[in-house]
């Protein structure tokens, strides 16, 4: 990739690294929150105080209709009564090499206070807000930029507790992305899927994911999920990811035609990380056979054909991924 003509965003980026991530419930305590025993030394883990802490809070909680289960999963986004049902995407024209001027060459030094690895996700994260700024703006709305968390092991967010073995996220809860940078090292290591196009990739999806927030989509499929049986629900998840990978397509596209950023090769890196981390290829490895049902992100061909799909856009719609039955 070619990444000198993208301003780094480091603005947006929170750096967490090397400051743990102990548990914890919103309030109460001089910090606003419950701080949890973590127990077992150094040896990490949990102890049995800190169990039958957990287990005590929960149901202490649920007298009080508080389900925290259904908190995280939702995303920690509280869904208001009447919320309409129907997904829809606006028909935005996503060209924006006529009315955008390439950036500023930003420093490409890595200074003391920012590492390799954190000026090449500031350099991404920059890109995605100049794209997505511009196409936000031909809807006649603004663009609030999210929030890049980097992370080690654990971290708290609004959405719950988040940990590296999930991967990357975004919390619609705080609008925020959070990566610990071990995961790139699992992507080429252990996913095949190698190259500094892939990572941006990830980046750019966990932004989709941003971008549905901020267009409603987020909130009404959420809505829709708590009303659906389990297998419906996990259908709806597949269309929203499948989304964001159309949406990193968009982001991809629009940023080579206005900055010049791919190398060759670099789409062929995409589509190989997209194909790494389907719902398919994954179950394959894992457990030896593959259960469709239970997808929850899309088959490895589905988030291939997707980002393509993002990649040749020329609207916001050509990303419907709710208004197909041909995923």
């Amino acid at each position: 990739m070619r990444l000198d003509n993208e301003k780094p965003d480091y603005d947006s980026i929170e750096d967490r690294r090397g400051q743990g991530g102990g548990f914890g419930f919103p309030g109460g305590g001089r910090g606003g929150r419950i701080n949890i025993p973590m127990g077992g030394g150094r040896a990490g883990g949990f102890s049995l105080k800190t169990i039958l802490f957990m287990v005590a809070m929960y149901f202490i909680l649920k007298l009080f209709g508080i389900d925290l289960l259904q908190v995280v999963n939702q995303g920690g986004m509280p869904v208001p009564s009447g919320t309409e049902s129907q997904i829809t995407i606006p028909d935005a024209k996503t060209d924006i090499t006529d009315n955008s001027g390439v950036p500023a060459p930003g420093n490409t030094t890595a200074s003391a206070t920012s590492d390799a690895g954190k000026e090449f996700v500031a350099r991404v994260l920059g890109s995605t807000s100049r794209v997505w700024d511009q196409i936000f703006t031909q809807l006649g709305q603004p663009y609030e930029k999210p929030k890049l968390v980097l992370f080690e092991g654990f971290v708290q967010s609004a959405c719950g507790m988040g940990q590296s073995a999930m991967g990357p996220f975004y919390c619609p809860g705080d609008k925020k992305v959070y990566i610990d940078l071990s995961f790139y090292q699992d992507m080429k290591n252990k996913l095949g899927a190698p190259g500094d196009f892939a990572q941006a990739y990830v980046i750019a999806h966990e932004v989709g994911h941003h971008v549905q927030n901020l267009l409603g989509i987020a909130g009404k499929v959420t809505a829709r999920r708590m009303r659906v049986s389990q297998e419906e629900g996990n259908a709806l998840s597949v269309r929203m990811e499948l989304q964001a990978d159309c949406f990193a397509g968009i982001w991809a596209q629009e940023a080579n035609a206005s900055a010049n950023i791919l190398e060759d090769g670099d789409i062929e890196e995409g589509l190989n990380a997209a194909a790494a981390i389907g719902d398919d290829r994954l179950q394959k490895k894992s457990q030896g056979y593959v259960v469709p049902e239970s997808f929850t992100h899309g088959s490895s061909e589905q988030r291939v054909r997707w980002f393509k799909r993002g990649f040749q856009a020329t609207s916001l719609r050509d990303c419907d991924t709710f208004a197909t039955d041909n995923l």
